[in-house]
């Protein structure tokens, strides 16, 4: 049984303040041929490749929240009503067949692989529920939040609620490997939370506490997610850790993609108010590669752009800087690592997908 080693390795900071200098110096032409990176292989659409394994999936998550409680029922179906394109659950399901066909050609998704699609997504929306809290955060995914509707307390009793629901799944497959791995996820969701109340007077601290909050806020749940169905569906550690490593890098291209967002894509598009992050006093990868070119930005980032007019400042110095496209290129190198992961496994449909969706993940608008 393969336990969890990056724990501790996760990042290297000398090596990521490296990559900060260098894709900073990188020129700006090169960014956006992200738009090119399609594979030569057969197109694979991860979303109709994932349909089959991801049927009824929020019906599947609503019989784990089973509750009496007719408030508490209506907050669960809330979130879980099957509008949202389950991302998470089909990067798992995805990878557990691609892992399944790379140790012994089976194309069928074991019952506790796709259980692990569902904890996966419990646990990202029970993270979703806490954040909005403790952002006060009155807009997600279009609608209004939990904590708007129905009050603080009682969503962040939700939330609970759901994660409990997703302890009790985990613990039903049995395997106490599968358990270490997916508590790590909830671990880590804690752990970012702290990373980013807190902030870096180095600026080459700033990036690498930056990038290990994506990590443990975004990435972790994706990476440890894929570890656990290969664990599931093959008995080699390599391949533990391509899943591993495939996802990590996914994830952070991800959150990175998401950052960019919230300088480049309107309110409505988004489905939650643009300048969030900056309103939250968060500075992101736009603002940081943004500070190399207006170091005034600085001062606003150590209070947290809490003095009057630093947030429209602050937007406007990202928009005029190349933080965004040094962003964006930046994600795109996540992705190709996790291209190039991914490709170590046996040829099969759902590994092209697997690679096409990291491609989905770069010119997402939303």
């Amino acid at each position: 049984m393969c336990h969890i080693t990056q724990r501790s390795s996760t990042f290297s900071f000398p090596k990521i303040c490296s990559i900060f200098w260098r894709f900073h110096h990188t020129s700006t032409s090169h960014w956006c041929s992200c738009s090119k990176t399609i594979s030569d292989e057969k197109y694979q659409d991860p979303f109709q490749l994932g349909r089959k394994d991801l049927k009824n999936l929020y019906e599947d998550i609503k019989k784990e929240l089973l509750v009496s409680a007719a408030e508490l029922k209506e907050m669960c179906d809330y979130y879980f009503d099957g509008k949202g394109k389950a991302f998470r659950p089909m990067i798992v399901v995805l990878m557990a067949r691609a892992c399944n066909i790379h140790h012994n050609n089976s194309k069928e998704v074991q019952a506790s692989q796709r259980s692990v699609a569902i904890i996966a997504e419990m646990i990202h929306t029970a993270s979703l529920v806490h954040d909005d809290v403790i952002d006060d955060a009155n807009s997600r995914r279009g609608k209004r939040t939990l904590n708007q509707i129905w009050g603080e307390r009682k969503a962040v009793l939700a939330g609970d609620f759901i994660l409990s629901a997703a302890s009790v799944a985990l613990a039903r497959i049995g395997n106490t490997t599968i358990i270490s791995v997916l508590t790590q996820v909830i671990e880590d969701l804690v752990r970012g939370e702290f990373l980013q109340l807190g902030s870096k007077e180095n600026e080459n601290e700033r990036f690498a506490h930056y990038l290990e909050k994506s990590f443990k806020k975004t990435a972790s749940l994706i990476a440890n997610s894929c570890k656990a169905v290969s664990i599931l569906g093959c008995p080699d550690p390599k391949v533990h850790e391509i899943a591993y490593q495939y996802g990590k890098n996914v994830g952070i291209a991800f959150q990175l993609i998401d950052d960019v967002l919230d300088f480049t894509s309107c309110a409505d598009h988004l489905g939650k108010p643009t300048a969030a992050d900056l309103k939250l006093g968060l500075a992101t990868g736009p603002v940081l590669f943004a500070c190399r070119q207006f170091p005034e930005m600085n001062a606003m980032i150590m209070r947290r752009f809490s003095k009057p007019g630093d947030v429209e400042r602050a937007w406007k110095y990202v928009l005029q800087s190349d933080g965004v496209q040094q962003t964006t290129y930046l994600a795109q190198r996540y992705c190709h690592a996790a291209t190039r992961e991914i490709r170590k496994l046996r040829p099969s449909p759902e590994r092209e997908a697997l690679v096409h969706l990291t491609e989905m993940v770069l010119m997402r608008d939303k």
